[in-house]
């Protein structure tokens, strides 16, 4: 069983660390195309919530959230492999904050061509996030039945 969790945490860890990977080697000196994609997202994310919460936003460079995404990614994913619950716990904040940033389907008529995709990759994502917090929730589960167990005295 071990060698089995083992074998799933890397193929799903995988997603992450080659999607880190290529973002790096992408990068450059503006970003690469990972920043050219999320600033106007990004724009209309933050006019949105600025109008909804009536505060103003101050202004995110958007080279750095990329380095930070690169790091997140693949800090987690590596210490998910490893059994960390940290490392699924950078994972799901990585996926709270991106997702419905990259994926705003929400902004679409159904009718329009990229509605169905961007929803599609936005349920990936969802479910990916609820494969997290599974892992995070047996890992707890675990840790705290062990603890439960008392140590059973021995009779002469």
């Amino acid at each position: 069983m071990g060698f089995a969790s083992f074998v799933g945490r890397v193929c799903f860890a995988s997603i992450f660390v080659l999607s880190a990977w290529q973002m790096f080697n992408d990068f450059g000196v503006d970003g690469g195309p990972a920043a050219k994609e999320l600033a106007p997202k990004l724009n209309l994310a933050k006019k949105h919530l600025s109008s909804q919460f009536h505060v103003n936003f101050l202004d995110i460079e958007v080279r750095q959230l990329v380095l930070t995404a690169i790091a997140m990614k693949g800090l987690g994913a590596i210490l998910f492999v490893f059994g960390h619950g940290f490392g699924a716990f950078l994972l799901i904040m990585y996926l709270l904050v991106s997702t419905p940033i990259l994926h705003d389907f929400y902004n679409y008529g159904s009718d329009e061509p990229g509605y169905n995709i961007l929803l599609g990759d936005f349920l990936q994502c969802v479910a990916q996030c609820g494969a997290l917090i599974f892992f995070w929730g047996m890992k707890n589960s675990i840790t705290k039945r062990r603890k439960k167990k008392a140590p059973k005295s021995k009779t002469a």
